[in-house]
């Protein structure tokens, strides 16, 4: 064939292949067999392993392409990415639109825009001259991650658009339910760990250093913004929406334009109905005020637009049933009710088990063993039973009593309420569950975080009597590890090493992993903030640790008792041998003196990276909230803390604007 008409062919085959591509990935339109279109790409192949000269970046067969990355280079955002502030009830939706007609006078009524909130992982994308130039994550809003080879590989995001033009985009990049019942069930046949979520999995796989892999993901994207662009952009985000489709890019189909406020909140009960039967995960629907004048009225806050709202759904209830209800021994000795679930998926995740808390918590609910209950999960990690469906009662449940004796406690098993408490605990404090439990703590992320060094290690070296005391953990050697299962010598290496690395830490760390009976992370932070080194906390006395806020008289009994007892003198003593305590600089951060509580899921940290954020920054983390509290941060499906901060008047952040006052 002559060249000419090779250049021809090959053009056609590019247009042809595109064009298939985005009817099947874009409009949801198969007009040939997937087959048929393989073999046109493998004649595309062909020609551009003879004719190299031809390749262009817009090629199909350049999605996947290049070596595999070392590391995520840095995207300075052209234009600065914002996120929504959120709404939780139709009150709050009211409230949003009497702001947005009083910012913009009393004789405007602005119509509304809504959109479907898509929960995955926001893109930006960058076109020049109608050619994708570069993808990027959001991160802080001012600069992210450069992910472009990764988007490449994404079939329903075009290389090249139906219009020449330069624009920047922005959307969603999501795994749909399907897509991730397969990935997970590779992943469980090749023996790697199943994502939780789909959305965990969109974000695990956007960061994959090797482009093949995300190729094999099948990820796929909504688009909902046009940032910039070299064109006039229209003058309402419906239109916005329509132009997006015009260029080729694919934009959630479920939008619809609202002429007030009230036809808004119809369309999120709508779809809160709905939300479930979609193959993509919907959190809640984005309402943007329609007019594009009106908007640029309006403006900004310093983190969100304030012509747009993210209308949240209600935290997820399901039903399950109760199968048993257990005591699991806490490192303490403390006896904590667990539920034993049927397991059920609620907000993304199969729950099994929940925890009672004490007895007057199953008292309160009147939960029985056999019981159909109603489980929520709220943003934080343990789900709560919050009622009992007493109707679904057969008469063959059953009462739950506390026992007199658990075996897990040791000794003769005794338990025995705590004075003043709701809660039971072991006679006996030093069973071989106990002691088990608090080797565990002592190595976990919020201790020693001592990476390697998991419960199954910790087992395995109680089990062999190579540990008996926190200080043992610090003389083991290579011999030692290598007589355990799964050990060699380079994981026998990196172990050690990880131990080495960890013989410095924080006072307040420190005091964490002693597993001092009421003393949780709040509290040793507190004596850390207090107290500044060790010395000074072993010889306070009860008037003085009183005197530190949120300490009263049942915990500063209980660190004095414990700074006292001959037995923790001696480890103390040994454990200094081998760990030494940095001590606490009291100097002004940008925090100190704030004091915080967390609710809800963030999506760029994890809950323990954001306390230890703050604490670094001066600040102190509260569990509860209360009128001392400066900031409520607010993450996906708050609690009941949202709504106790409302009611106080405290300052609420989203997840955008904490990072901003962290950054």
């Amino acid at each position: 064939m002559a060249k000419k008409n090779i250049k021809e062919r090959y053009k056609k085959l590019k247009e042809t292949i595109d064009y298939h591509r985005y009817l099947y990935h874009v409009k949801d339109i198969q007009q040939i067999s997937a087959e048929a279109l393989d073999s046109l790409k493998n004649e595309l192949t062909r020609i551009e392993k003879e004719f190299p000269e031809l390749v262009t970046p817009d090629s199909p067969t350049q999605r996947v392409a290049g070596e595999p990355l070392k590391e995520f280079k840095k995207i300075k955002h052209k234009v600065r990415q914002w996120s929504f502030n959120d709404a939780f009830t139709e009150e709050d939706i009211k409230d949003f639109d009497e702001r947005v007609k009083r910012l913009l006078g009393k004789d405007v009524n602005p119509t509304y825009t809504c959109e479907l909130k898509i929960d995955g992982l926001k893109v930006v994308l960058e076109y020049e001259k109608g050619l994708l130039k570069t993808a990027a994550t959001r991160g802080d809003g001012k600069v992210g991650e450069d992910v472009t080879a990764n988007v490449r590989t994404i079939e329903s995001i075009p290389l090249k658009l139906k219009k020449d033009i330069n624009v920047i985009v922005e959307g969603e990049l999501w795994l749909g339910k399907e897509g991730l019942k397969n990935l997970n069930k590779k992943r469980k046949k090749e023996g790697e760990p199943l994502f939780a979520n789909p959305r965990n999995a969109a974000a695990g796989s956007i960061r994959q250093l090797d482009p093949k892999v995300v190729s094999e993901r099948n990820l796929d994207s909504f688009i909902y913004d046009v940032a910039s662009s070299s064109e006039k952009i229209p003058d309402n985000q419906f239109d916005e929406l329509k132009l997006l489709q015009e260029l080729g890019l694919k934009v959630n189909r479920n939008f619809k334009f609202c002429k007030n406020i009230d036809e808004a909140v119809d369309f999120w009960r709508e779809w809160r109905r709905k939300a479930e039967k979609q193959d993509y995960l919907i959190d809640g629907v984005v309402i943007k005020v329609n007019e594009r004048k009106y908007q640029e009225s309006i403006g900004y806050t310093g983190k969100a637009p304030r012509f747009a709202i993210a209308f949240k759904f209600p935290a997820e209830q399901v039903t399950t049933v109760v199968e048993n209800i257990v005591l699991q021994v806490g490192r303490t000795g403390v006896l904590t009710p667990v539920a034993h679930l049927k397991p059920i998926s609620v907000a993304g995740s199969t729950v099994s088990r929940a925890t009672l808390h004490n007895e007057d918590e199953i008292k309160r609910l009147d939960v029985r063993v056999g019981d159909t209950v109603i489980l929520q999960k709220a943003g934080d990690v343990i789900p709560d039973i919050v009622s009992v469906l007493k109707e679904m009662r057969t008469g063959k449940e059953k009462k739950y009593k506390f026992p007199k004796k658990v075996s897990a406690c040791g000794g003769d098993g005794k338990i025995e309420r705590m004075p003043g408490q709701a809660a039971y605990r072991c006679v006996s404090r030093n069973s071989f569950t106990q002691q088990k439990r608090k080797f565990q703590y002592f190595v976990s992320k919020k201790a020693y975080d001592i990476e390697g060094l998991g419960p199954r290690i910790v087992d395995q070296l109680m089990e062999k009597n190579l540990i008996s005391s926190f200080d043992d953990i610090f003389t083991l050697k290579k011999g030692d590890l290598l007589e355990l299962e799964g050990f060699a010598e380079k994981s026998a290496d990196n172990l050690l090493r990880e131990i080495e690395d960890r013989k410095v830490i924080e006072l307040g760390r420190f005091l964490i992993s002693l597993s001092i009976d009421q003393v949780g992370e709040e509290t040793a932070y507190d004596l850390e903030e207090y107290f500044g080194v060790l010395k000074n906390i072993q010889n306070a006395s009860k008037e003085e640790l009183e005197n530190i806020e949120g300490v009263g008289g049942v915990v500063a009994e209980s660190i004095y008792n414990w700074f006292r007892d001959k037995d923790n003198k001696q480890l103390l003593s040994r454990l200094l041998k081998y760990v030494k305590i940095k001590e606490t600089t009291k100097k002004k951060q940008s925090l100190s003196g704030k004091s915080f509580v967390l609710t809800g899921t963030l999506s760029e940290l994890s809950r323990d990276e954001a306390k230890a954020k703050i604490r670094t920054l001066g600040g102190n983390v509260s569990s509860s909230v209360s009128k001392e509290t400066d900031y409520v941060v607010v993450g996906e499906n708050p609690g009941s803390k949202y709504t106790d901060a409302q009611n106080l008047g405290i300052k609420i952040l989203n997840e955008d604007e904490f990072i901003g006052l962290i950054s």
